[in-house]
Formats: structure tokens, sequence, C-alpha cells
């Protein structure tokens, strides 16, 4: 059928003018389709300098690339995502995008804050040789409250389904694992506090006068484990009280940075009210806490951390085995496609999400990320660029590749030209021929389509 679809597609009349717009899009997988029209009027004569209508596009509609971040709804506009995420980060490393190359002098490390463990689950564990070893192996052996083994002698391989999965999936936690990805974001606020006033006091100051001498920066990724829950990764880095443009005192140095971490980590938590069956909880970090410090050259460089950052910037809890999208009313929970693990987590979200005590926290709306509903790359406002920054650059980088006939683009100052437009949106997405001949135009990954997938697909007729 996806033969017989694209083979109709190559053969209309408009095929030429479709193949450019799928070039405009950048190989989009779920281009948006819009109906409308833009007219340019002078303001003093009401001469229409220029009119452009959707009727001119094929099929009549606009498709305008969907932006999405995850590389699991669309690979291409997610690599676009990924890069200004990448030259982001790099840029509060080394300098660039109006960031002074000095700042690659100021104290900066890479941290890891992990979640705590709700129940022993499969792994691929690596000896002092580097070698694999044995998952989780018990000398005498025994089995759980539920009569299922403790041990696990497998060696696993990257690709086993198994990694992530509890041994006993009646001993893990699910309560207080959903409650934690809820709760993540508040922790890392109290953690960002926490850090902030370990260095004043440090440094013998209140925490009101720190701005006055030293700016904390950071950017941060979260990261999903295989077992669901989520963990962060930030590069945090001590700045003068400027930002980036000034050098940090002498005493905010790499050791300093590294003791705030320890210490906040250990000092911040956030209780959860008992409800139903769930006792009141206290959420707090794991034990696994990774403090590394950034430099030009070695193992752990500038490039190499930013180019970690923003690969998981694309990503979300796809490797847990879950779905890229929200629980409909009309789901049932049975038929859909996710693994074991992710059903019970999905599960727990739904059943605590009916609780009154826990209707803060939507977890109802958010079960398809396992509890977890911050957002996924944040950073703080003088660490470096935005990503708007380099959203615009990029367009009016475009905007003088092309001339004037090519872009449509007018003479003169917006500010000078009344703008009339009205727009509809129509659906998202393109049919399978279309993905295929989009795939081998652009030469840019699709993403499977899913019987599920398709029906959120643009039916033909936009």
């Amino acid at each position: 059928m996806a033969a017989r679809d694209m083979a109709a597609r190559y053969n209309r009349a408009d095929f030429r003018a479709w193949a450019r717009r799928a070039h405009s899009t950048g190989g989009c997988a779920q281009p948006v389709h819009l109906r409308g029209r833009v007219t340019h009027l002078d303001p003093q004569t009401a001469e229409i300098l220029r009119h452009y209508s959707t009727a001119q596009e094929p099929g009549g509609t606009l498709r305008v690339a969907c932006k999405t971040r995850r590389a699991s709804r669309c690979p291409a506009c997610a690599e676009t995502y990924r890069a200004d995420t990448y030259q982001l980060v790099r840029a509060g490393l080394v300098g660039g995008k109006g960031v002074p190359d000095t700042v690659s002098t100021h104290p900066a490390a890479f941290v890891t804050l992990t979640a705590p463990s709700f129940g022993p689950v499969h792994s691929r564990r690596t000896g002092k040789a580097g070698g694999v070893v044995a998952c989780r192996p018990r000398r005498d052996g025994g089995t759980c409250p539920h009569g299922r083994p403790v041990s696990c002698t497998i060696r696993h391989g990257d690709d086993d389904p198994r990694l992530g999965q509890p041994i006993c999936p009646d001993c893990f936690d699910y309560a207080g694992a959903v409650l934690w990805n809820a709760h993540a974001p508040e922790l890392w606020r109290r953690f960002a506090l926490a850090f902030r006033r370990y260095v004043a006091r440090s440094a013998g100051l209140r925490v009101s006068d720190l701005r006055d001498v030293l700016t904390v920066s950071f950017a941060k990724v979260a990261e999903y484990q295989r077992r669901g829950l989520v963990h962060f990764h930030a590069v945090i880095r001590l700045d003068g009280p400027g930002g980036p443009d000034a050098q940090p005192p002498a005493w905010a140095t790499l050791d300093l940075l590294k003791a705030a971490v320890d210490h906040s980590v250990g000092a911040v938590t956030v209780s959860s009210p008992a409800a139903g069956d769930v006792p009141a909880l206290t959420h707090a970090w794991g034990s696994q806490v990774d403090v590394r410090p950034i430099t030009t050259t070695g193992e752990l460089t500038d490039t190499a951390v930013a180019g970690y950052i923003a690969k998981y910037a694309t990503k979300a809890a796809e490797c847990v085995g879950t779905l890229d999208r929200r629980i409909r009313p009309t789901d049932e929970l049975t038929d859909l496609p996710v693994s074991g693990h992710a059903r019970r987590l999905i599960a727990e979200c739904l059943r605590l999400g009916a609780l009154e005590e826990f209707a803060g926290l939507r977890l109802a709306e958010w079960a398809h990320m396992l509890g977890f509903r911050g957002h996924f790359s944040t950073k703080s406002r003088r660490y470096s660029t935005t990503l708007g920054a380099l959203r615009q650059a990029r367009i009016q980088h475009n905007q003088h590749q092309h001339d004037e006939p090519t872009t449509g683009r007018i003479p003169f100052d917006d500010d000078q030209v009344l703008v009339v437009a009205h727009w509809r949106y129509l659906g998202q997405g393109m049919t399978p021929g279309e993905a295929l001949l989009t795939a081998a135009l652009t030469g840019k990954p699709m993403p499977a389509l899913t019987t599920d997938e398709r029906s959120f697909a643009c039916p033909s007729s936009c």
C-alpha cells in the first residue's frame, strides 16, 4: 500500500513543487498542514504590496516543520534541536555565540544526580578488567517473598530487553518510583538553592549578598534510566557577578564546587503525603553522585559534554518501553504496545492520579512520562545564549542565502507594512508513501509508522 501511495504522489503534476516543500521543511516527518493567506498592504495608500495564498501550494496547503525535540517523532526536527542544544552548551564552556572565550577558565564540572533504588533490576555490569559479569549473583540463592529467585547469573547484552526490568515486579516499589519522578523537578530546585547557600556560607557571605561577587550558572538535561527513573546531567559553572563576562573570585574553585554538590545532594528532600494505601514518603537523591571537572583536553572535554547533553535533550522515556504520546481515556492499558514494567508504572500513575492528595502532580496526564512532568533541557539565565536566539540567527541566515523571489520577502521594514493574515490548522503528518518519498529526497531517517501513529497522520486529502 505504501508503494502504491508513493507512486501516486510521484506521478502527480505538482510533484516537483511538493518535493521543494519537503526540502524546505528539512525532511520533517510530522509536518503541520496549514491553509490560509497573507497580504502585505501599504498603510498609507492601502496598496497591495504582496499577497500569498496556500492555494498555490500542492494540495492547497502549506506544510511547515513540526519543530519537535523528540527523535522518536521526527528525527529531522530533533536533529536541529540537538544541534542547537549542543551549540548552547558548548558556548557556555569555551565561548562563542555572544559568550567570551575567557569562560573556559571558569571552574566547571559535569554533575550527575541519580534516583534511589526502588527494587533490584536487571543490569549490565562490567568487572575490573572491563568484561561483562553476572547481573546479580547471590551465593546463597534464595527467593523473594513472592517466590521468585533473587539471583540472576546472566551476562546481559546491550540490547537485552530484560535490562531495567525488576528482578521481581511485585517487590518493586512502583508507587515510590512514580512519586519520585513527579517530585524530581522540585528536588532539583531545592538542590540548586542548597548549592548557593553552601557556597555563600563557605565564603562567609549571606545568600542575598552572593550575587554581588559570584554567579552560579548551569545547563542540565533529564535522562531516563531503563528502570523508568529520571536522573539529571548538569554542567555547573562558577562565574563572576556579571556572569560569563566576569572572572569568579579566587576562592571559587573546583574543590568548592564539588563540596557544594556533595553537601547539597544529602541536604535536600521533598515529602509527599499519605494517600490510600501509600504511606507518607520522603524523596531524596540516590547515593550515586558523580562530579567530574570539564577540561579542554583529556577524557571529559567540552565537546564530549555538550554532545552528551544534546543527545539526551532529544530523547524521552522510550528506552523504558513506554509511549511517546499521552494516554487517552479510550486507551485500554492491556492493549498498549509497552513493556510490562512500563505498563505497571503507567497503571500506578493512573491509580495515584485519581487520589485527591496527588491531584497537583497531574500523574494521569503525565502517565506516558511515568510521572515526570519537568522540562528535559533547562539552563540558568546567564549560562550562555538561548535557543530562541539560535533559531532567529538561523532564520536570518537562510533569508540572506536566498533571493527575494524564492523567499517571498519584501524590500522594506516590517514596521512600515500592514500585514493581514488568516490561517487555519488542518492536521499533521503524512501518508506512508509521502514518508518514503521524503526520506529518499532529503536523506533524513523517518520514524517507524505504527498502527497507533497512523491515527495522527493527516489524511491525504489535506
